[in-house]
């Protein structure tokens, strides 16, 4: 009889597969997620951001033309507007992009496949050996 390969690398008799009762016979077992599950994260992280920029920008406009109304003078666009973005951005290069930079960075190094994130051949060596000889074959003649 003929022998075939499951997808649990175990053998069966007579060429069937056999699954432990997963249903995943037609599926390939990795699915790409849809897109908002994807970037459900990211999206989130987007929707906070700008609901805190909108809320910054609607408080800062209240107290501005409260000053200015206190002052005798009428609001100003032109005053507002560099005054608004001076304070997004001192906001931005304090907390943003040092996290930015910490998560994306590292998330870029470890991709890159820098020394830190890298195991070392020997482990990798070791894993495979062990691999081998659980299948009861000999690491040294695969």
């Amino acid at each position: 009889m003929a022998e075939a390969t499951t997808s649990h690398g175990r053998r069966s008799a007579g060429g069937t597969t056999a699954h432990r009762g997963t249903g995943r016979a037609d599926r390939p077992p990795f699915r790409k997620p849809r897109w908002p599950k994807a970037y459900a994260f990211a999206l989130v992280t987007g929707a906070l951001f700008v609901f805190s920029w909108l809320g910054q920008f609607v408080f800062q406009l209240v107290v501005e033309s409260d000053e200015a109304s206190q002052h005798g003078q009428s609001f100003a666009w032109s005053e507002f507007l560099p005054q608004f973005f001076a304070s997004t951005f001192e906001n931005w290069q304090s907390e943003f992009l040092q996290l930015v930079w910490q998560a994306a960075g590292l998330a870029l190094f470890y991709y890159w496949g820098s020394s830190q994130s890298r195991e070392s051949d020997e482990r990798i060596e070791a894993k495979l050996d062990a691999l081998l000889r659980e299948r009861n074959l000999d690491p040294e003649n695969p």
